[in-house]
């Protein structure tokens, strides 16, 4: 029953995504609206963690098998891609890169700006 509660917060908020994706008139994806919904609720802890950490920790481990339709979809649609292979290729390149120096980036500055306690009270940096 825990389980079905968990997932039930999950999808309500998704959901909320989906309204918000329908009342606001900009281009960003239910999905993001949700996700940073979650985020939000999650920061404010108007959800507390514990609300839905097992439920999410199921759904990241089975996330992969949600990709399938997604590849078989490209393999369907090959006659179109094929056609401009090399432009995917260079863009799915650029694009990963992008990706992998913004988030070394953005890791390297939360963890030098991140102050620690010890254990004595003394914040360290």
């Amino acid at each position: 029953m825990k389980y079905l509660k968990q997932f039930g917060i999950i999808i309500t908020v998704s959901f909320m995504g989906e309204f918000l994706h329908h009342v606001i008139p900009l281009t960003i994806p239910a999905s993001v609206y949700g996700i940073v919904l979650m985020f939000i609720l999650l920061l404010t802890k108007l959800i507390p963690l514990e609300a839905v950490r097992e439920t999410a920790h199921f759904l990241i481990k089975v996330m992969p098998i949600m990709f399938v339709p997604a590849a078989v979809g490209l393999m369907d649609m090959w006659g179109i891609i094929s056609v401009n292979l090399v432009a995917y290729v260079v863009l799915i390149i650029l694009t990963t890169l992008i990706v992998m120096v913004v988030s070394g980036v953005v890791s390297q500055k939360m963890i030098r700006s991140k102050k620690t306690t010890d254990l004595s009270g003394e914040v360290a940096e």
